[in-house]
C-alpha cells in the first residue's frame, strides 16, 4: 500500500505514486493555495503575483496573522467578482487534475486546505472518500479523519474540537488510524522550517493511547522534528510532504 499526504497540486508526481501498489491512500491537502517555496505558484500566486504573495507569507511566518489577513483581504478586494467563486473555480481546475491522476483503488480524506463541497464533483469509480468512517482494506480496518482544527490561519476545512472529537470517536478501534493532522505531540507538530508548532489533535492522541492501532498515519506538518515515533505499540508516521518529496510512504504488513 502506498500512502501520501499534502499533494498540493503535484498531479504529475501523483500519476506515478501508485505504481506497484495494491491500494493507494491520500490523507488530504490536494490544493495548492499558497506555495511557500515559490510564491508565483498556487491559486494566490497565479492571481496576484509572487511579490504580493511573498508579503503575505512573510507576515504569516512572523506570526502576524491579523496583518496577513488584512493584506490578503486587500488583494481580493482589488479583483472584480466574488472571492469564493474565484477560489472555487481555481480549485476545480486543480481537483480535476488530482482526481484524474489517482490510481485505482484510492481511499482518501480531506486536508485542512481542501474544500469538501467540491470533492463530489470529481470522485471517480474506484475512489472512496472517508471522513469519520472506517473501511476494510485487505483484511485490515482503516479509519479516516479528515480536516484540521481551528487556527489563526483560518484554512478552508477547520472544525471545532468537539466536531473533530466526534469523528475520531465514531471510528472505534481500528488497525490503521489515518488522519490529516498528527496526534498532538511536540516532536510531531513542530515544523523545523517554519519554526513553529502546528496544531495536532489531542483526540487522535487519546484514541491511539486507548486503542493502540498498529499504525497511525498522517501528514500536515511538512518538516516535522520527528517523522516517526512509537506510542505504546503504535507506530506513528508522518508520511511526508508529497508535493516536494514526490514519493509515497510504503506501508507493508
Amino acid at each position: 500500500m502506498h500512502v501520501v499526504s499534502d499533494v498540493h497540486g503535484n498531479a504529475e508526481a501523483l500519476t506515478k505514486a501508485g505504481a506497484g501498489a495494491d491500494a493507494f491512500v491520500c490523507l488530504g491537502d490536494l490544493l495548492l493555495y499558497v506555495d511557500y517555496r515559490d510564491a508565483s505558484r498556487g491559486i494566490m500566486g497565479e492571481l496576484f503575483g509572487a511579490a504580493a504573495v511573498d508579503r503575505m507569507v512573510s507576515l504569516r511566518t512572523a506570526g502576524r496573522f491579523t496583518e496577513a489577513r488584512d493584506w490578503s483581504r486587500g488583494l481580493w478586494e482589488s479583483l472584480p467578482g466574488d472571492r469564493r467563486a474565484i477560489i472555487e473555480d481555481a480549485a476545480r481546475h486543480q481537483y480535476a487534475e488530482m482526481f484524474a491522476a489517482f490510481p485505482r483503488p484510492t481511499y482518501l480524506t480531506y486536508g485542512n486546505v481542501d474544500i469538501p463541497g467540491l470533492f463530489g464533483e470529481f470522485l471517480q469509480d474506484g475512489q472512496t472518500l472517508l471522513d469519520g468512517q472506517s473501511i476494510d482494506i485487505g483484511g485490515l480496518l482503516f479509519g479516516f479523519v479528515g480536516g484540521g482544527l481551528r487556527t489563526p490561519m483560518r484554512t478552508p476545512y477547520e472544525v471545532d474540537d468537539d466536531v473533530y472529537l466526534a469523528k475520531v470517536e465514531a471510528l472505534g478501534p481500528v488497525d490503521v488510524l489515518c488522519s490529516h493532522i498528527p496526534p498532538h505531540l511536540p516532536e510531531l507538530v513542530y515544523d523545523t522550517t517554519a519554526g513553529r508548532f502546528e496544531r495536532g489533535s489531542s483526540a487522535v492522541l487519546e484514541a491511539i493511547l486507548r486503542t493502540q492501532p498498529r499504525y497511525a498515519l498522517f501528514g500536515h506538518v511538512h518538516q516535522p522534528l520527528a517523522t516517526e515515533v512509537m506510542i505504546g505499540s503504535t507506530r506513528c508516521v508522518n508520511v511526508g510532504h508529497f508535493n516536494v518529496r514526490q514519493t509515497p510512504y510504503v506501508l507493508e504488513f
